[in-house]
């Protein structure tokens, strides 16, 4: 079964750093772009960070500068670095990715089940 699954989430002091992880697993024949989204209780999901599979990143404004995302594609995996950390990141941190899961060129859009991240004094 194709799946992908993140890792790292926890609670964390503001200003504090934490690395997410998210790696796919199952019979995968490509990956395209990867992504991070995160979605807070009562709000809509929201994008955070696209990589591509050249490794071209994108940003939502509100994290530039303190997130970087990357991806190592032998591994299957997209991090998400998140330093200087605000109550406001606080949130189900989810990823996905376009994916390509027979030798088609068709791909599909996977997505984890999210692991929360909690910034907090």
């Amino acid at each position: 079964q194709v799946q992908l699954a993140e890792s790292g989430g926890g609670l964390v002091q503001p200003g504090g750093s934490l690395r997410l992880s998210c790696a796919a697993s199952g019979i995968i024949f490509g990956i395209n772009d990867m992504g991070w989204y995160r979605q807070a209780p009562g709000k809509q999901r929201e994008l955070v960070a696209t990589i591509t599979s050249g490794g071209n990143p994108k940003y939502a404004d509100s994290v530039k500068g303190r997130f970087t995302i990357s991806r190592e594609n032998a591994k299957k995996t997209v991090y998400l670095q998140m330093n200087n950390l605000k109550p406001e990141d606080t949130a189900v941190y989810l990823c996905n990715a376009d994916m390509r899961v027979t030798p088609s060129r068709r791909s599909t859009i996977y997505w984890g089940q999210g692991t929360q991240v909690t910034i907090s004094s």
